[in-house]
C-alpha cells in the first residue's frame, strides 16, 4: 500500500490514500484555502464591470 502524502505514514484503506482522518482533513483544509492549486493559464473575467463603474460600489 503507499504511504500517506501528508505524513508519510502507510495508508489506510478507509481513509486512502491518506493515513487517519486527520491527514484527510489537512489534505481539504490546503485545497479550501487555496495552498494547491491546478496550474492553467490566467482566465480573464467573462464578465468585467463597465469602465465607467464606481470601483467602491457593492457587487451584488
Amino acid at each position: 500500500m503507499d504511504d500517506c502524502p501528508i505524513c508519510g505514514k502507510p495508508a489506510v484503506v478507509a481513509y486512502k490514500p491518506f493515513c487517519s482522518r486527520r491527514c484527510a482533513d489537512v489534505d481539504l483544509g490546503r485545497w479550501l484555502t487555496g495552498s494547491y492549486a491546478i496550474p492553467g493559464d490566467a482566465v480573464e473575467d467573462e464578465n468585467p464591470p463597465p469602465a465607467d463603474a464606481d470601483p467602491e460600489a457593492p457587487v451584488h
